[in-house]
């Protein structure tokens, strides 16, 4: 029986350690890793993990990393 040609691949997912979108949250975060289909980020300056597909997830601009660690020690200041 022949075979059709393979499903083609989803876009590879950025490996641990990258800073992300996640456009579905509108979160920023950083891959921990991969659990079956999805990937487990955390937000830049730690705290609770949650899951994303990686359709939804494109890695940061160098600007829009140093926006976000910005915002995030802004943030920590009004504290």
């Amino acid at each position: 029986m022949a075979r059709g040609p393979d499903p083609a691949p989803g876009p590879a997912a950025p490996p641990p350690g990258t800073p992300v979108r996640d456009t579905a949250r509108d979160r920023v975060g950083v891959v921990m890793g991969h659990e079956g289909p999805c990937l487990r980020l955390r937000p830049l300056s730690g705290g609770r993990e949650w899951e994303a597909d990686p359709a939804a997830v494109r890695p940061l601009t160098q600007a829009e990393l140093l926006s976000a660690r910005v915002a995030e020690a802004n943030d920590r200041s009004r504290r």
